[in-house]
């Protein structure tokens, strides 16, 4: 290195950060990481240039060393030990190149020779890590003022880094140590651990302004569904608020070298991430919806007025309640920042909705995000997001006709559902998107089901139904009919035999469609004898499948119990029904 100027060596080592941080996002689509390599290959020149490791620092077994190996392990000293001489000073340096080479090494997903260079970095630590100028590369604690910046290591004597810099540097590790541990509890399914760190990490991120809006709203966003998952509804409602606000930023602040891109640059991540975050809203208020409709629906599903009025009681409770909570959930942002995500909350309910209005409010939120979403979610390129995004809001529209009173505005509301759902079964591949189309079969059969119910329930009302009314049930029973029959169709296998045993993912809505199908037959309405008792046969035919399939089967039986229950009753009445239908038959 004698015949080096040390300034080269410095400047090979920038130019290998400014290829790894900057010309990372100029690689082209085929070679994703050339810059990486590129700047492997300037680390590899320094190291050389820096000349060998010292002997005592390079001698220790490997079996000693591994990332995760205690400080006895690694003969790391208890107390603090400067790196003075030139010999400390090029341990020190080797340590840093080490460091990068490693963090290189993974981020082209070449995990062994990671872990080797980090190893090494540790390894030529070990008698440093305490001091000043070495903690902040090991993380392990921080003494009196901001410690040394690796990079320091190849900056002049006139350019080392401010105290402020270097604490803001070191505040910026001690907060990718949080994303770290989020990361991790994610993985080991500690889910409550992973959003507590991962919350922390988004406030700390605001806190410094360390923060690219793109990525942090779409994290805010997804941590948004794990409060939603656990019915933490004002948790939830923050976390999208920030997450609307801070997406407003993108283009209105300065790039950063962490935040290198601008908006122009990267128009389709923009509006992907926006239709993410709609996507993230569009959950919250289906969530909201049903949380409440399960609070207030009685066992068949209808509004029970009796737990209507009692959650009216409680609701003075919750908002009495609110400031409390409010108080102990944390916040994101301060000053002006805080004020502009608490003017988006305002505008969005977290509590409950108790009636048809508290629930529309909700249900025209839900579809705003929903047009939204579609907006980048098309059906040519993004099949399966564009159908769950469709799903979502036909599922808005179901939870939202259970708040309605009126039944012919319910069976409208349904009706929305199979507008905007058959199209979709036309446009599917059935052997490419199987799973799909049968959710979408089993959602149209319901959605037809629960109109012909409604216009039956219509027709109970009048003294003497016209043939209008009659003519409009029946072509809604054919319609479930058809699509329940779609959907059981569905499980056969090549040879069109239904299975004997149904797989545990569709054994309940196959036992339910049979069901339905059941008793589906026995509501036609017709004026032939002969075509009525061979509707019976056929219900009686499929509620002794249910039946017969839980006999051989008894796990089955705990998905369907009260299906189950009915199913033997009619498999009980049903061959007598017939059997005076056939007596009163052979009489005329």
């Amino acid at each position: 290195m004698a015949n080096v100027p040390w300034a080269e060596v410095c400047e090979k080592f920038q130019a290998a950060l400014a290829l790894s941080r900057v010309e990372l996002h100029k690689n082209p689509e085929k070679e994703p990481y050339k810059s990486k390599y590129s700047a492997r290959a300037l680390l590899e020149e320094v190291k050389a240039l820096l000349g060998p490791a010292p002997e005592d620092e390079d001698e220790r077994p490997e079996a000693e060393d591994g990332p995760g190996a205690g400080d006895h392990a690694l003969g790391l000293p208890a107390e603090v030990v400067e790196p003075e001489g030139p010999v400390a000073q090029r341990a020190v340096r080797l340590a840093v190149i080490e460091f990068h080479l490693g963090v290189n090494h993974i981020d082209t997903e070449e995990l062994s020779a990671g872990e080797e260079h980090l190893v090494k970095c540790l390894r030529l630590l070990r008698r440093y890590r305490l001091s000043h100028d070495c903690i902040s590369l090991c993380i392990q604690a921080q003494v009196g003022s901001p410690p040394l910046d690796p990079t320091e290591r190849f900056l002049p004597e006139e350019e080392k880094l401010t105290e402020q810099e270097r604490s803001k540097r070191f505040e910026k590790v001690y907060t990718h140590n949080l994303y770290y541990l989020a990361q991790v509890y994610q993985h080991l399914e500690m889910f409550e651990k992973a959003a507590h760190y991962c919350h922390s990490t988004l406030k700390r991120q605001l806190e410094h302004n360390a923060y690219h809006p793109i990525e942090w709203a779409i994290n805010a966003a997804t941590l948004s569904q794990f409060y939603i998952n656990k019915l933490c509804f004002m948790e939830a409602r923050h976390c999208l608020s920030a997450a609307n606000v801070i997406f407003g930023q993108t283009g209105k602040i300065s790039a950063t070298e962490d935040t290198p891109e601008a908006e122009g640059e990267v128009p389709e991540l923009y509006h992907q991430r926006k239709g993410e975050i709609a996507r993230c809203w569009i959950k919250y208020c289906l969530t909201l919806m049903q949380n409440a409709q399960l609070s207030m629906q009685d066992n068949i599903g209808e509004l029970d007025l009796d737990k209507q009025s009692e959650l009216r009681a409680l609701r003075k409770k919750e908002l009495d309640e609110e400031e409390s909570i409010r108080k102990k959930a944390v916040q994101f942002g301060t000053g002006e920042l805080c004020d502009a995500i608490s003017a988006v909350e305002e505008k969005v309910s977290y509590l409950r909705p108790l009636d048809f209005e508290e629930a529309r409010e909700l249900f025209l939120l839900g579809q705003h995000y929903v047009f939204e979403a579609k907006e980048f979610f098309q059906i040519d390129g993004y099949v399966t997001d564009h159908i769950e995004v469709v799903q979502d809001h036909s599922a808005l529209f179901k939870v939202l006709a259970f708040f309605e009173t009126d039944m012919e505005r319910r069976c409208k509301m349904h009706k929305r559902r199979i507008a905007m759902l058959e199209p979709l079964t036309v446009d599917l591949n059935p052997q490419y998107y199987l799973l799909v189309n049968r959710q979408i079969q089993f959602e149209i059969a319901h959605a037809y089901y629960d109109m012909m119910d409604l216009k039956v329930a219509i027709a109970d009302r009048l003294r003497d139904p016209d043939s209008h009314i009659v003519k409009k049930i029946n072509n809604l029973n054919k319609s479930a009919l058809k699509y329940y029959q779609l959907f059981l169709d569905s499980l056969r296998d090549p040879n069109k035999v239904f299975p004997e045993h149904i797989g545990e993912d569709v054994l309940r809505p196959a036992m339910l469609a049979k069901f339905r199908v059941a008793r589906l037959y026995g509501k036609i309405i017709t004026a032939d004898p002969k075509k009525e008792l061979e509707n019976l046969a056929t219900s009686l035919e499929h509620y002794k499948f249910i039946v017969d399939y839980c006999e051989k089967h008894p796990e089955a039986a705990q998905e369907i119990e009260v299906e189950l229950e009915l199913s033997k009753e009619m498999v009980s009445l049903l061959p007598t029904k017939m059997e005076r239908f056939r007596t009163k038959m052979a009489l005329t």
